[in-house]
């Protein structure tokens, strides 16, 4: 076993007066091993790699296609994401980015579940080659579709491993979040443990509310971060929930020491 490789949600953790450059530094200190950027277009991207390097972060994470609700499940964007995807696996094998995320999108009207897992399948396996030779995982993202993301059809992990399944790379895997899938469906340490093969990255958050991991929280992540120690995932658990800290950067401190399990 080892110690699970810890990164954050950049965008969640910025304050106003605090740079790219204190922000990064301090997660350093405090033993982050990556920072995560969600699309290139919301954070300062160079920045935010050359300042990852200088204070020995990898950027462990980023979104490799547009359009969250309109995704992989529609066979008219394909063309389109295939596009998106490619430039995105080009710029994470230039910056050492070993994992992206990819959408699903919502339920279409009259789609069924079997449908929507063959067109996402199908989707995926345009660029799974690509992403394989460039040792870059696309990560199909599990969300709850009962409190944050009506209708998104990845809601549940049986639903993105037949989509994996069919894809059938070593490279296509899940962004298994934790808080999401406490809502849909629980059971979240069995389910790691049945799943971690196809697991690429994780996300943290408490729930309800998703913020801070604390008492105020149903969820118990010194066991959760145990079990998935437990097993041979050797990629990053990153914390994305919103903080009611006055201070994000003791937020970090707290959800750092608290998953630092092995």
């Amino acid at each position: 076993m080892a110690r699970i490789k810890q990164s954050f949600c950049y965008g969640l953790f910025v304050d106003e007066g605090r740079g790219v450059a204190e922000v990064l530094r301090d997660a350093a200190r405090i033993g982050f091993a990556a920072v995560e950027i969600w699309g290139r277009q919301h954070a300062p991207f160079d920045e935010i790699c050359a300042e990852a390097r200088k204070n020995g972060l990898r950027v462990a994470s980023m979104i490799g296609h547009e359009s969250l609700p309109d995704g992989l499940n529609k066979r008219e964007n394909h063309d389109r994401i295939e596009r998106e995807l490619l430039e995105s696996i080009a710029i994470a094998k230039e910056r050492d980015i070993p994992g992206m995320i990819c959408f699903s999108g919502n339920r279409n009207p009259g789609q069924s579940e079997e449908e929507g897992i063959e067109v996402c399948s199908e989707g995926l396996s345009r660029v799974a080659k690509a992403a394989e030779d460039a040792g870059v995982n696309l990560n199909l993202e599990l969300l709850n579709s009962k409190v944050d993301h009506p209708g998104y059809q990845c809601d549940h992990t049986a639903w993105g491993v037949e989509v994996l399944k069919r894809v059938n790379s070593p490279n296509v895997k899940l962004l298994y979040d934790i808080y999401h899938m406490q809502i849909m469906e629980g059971d979240v340490i069995r389910t790691i443990r049945e799943n971690i093969r196809h697991i690429g990255h994780f996300h943290t958050a408490g729930n309800p509310g998703r913020n801070d991991m604390d008492h105020t929280q149903e969820m118990d992540y010194i066991g959760i971060c145990k079990a998935i120690a437990a097993t041979d995932y050797s990629l990053y658990l990153g914390h994305e929930f919103m903080t009611k800290r006055a201070s994000k950067i003791e937020a970090l401190r707290a959800a750092f020491e608290l998953c630092d399990q092995e």
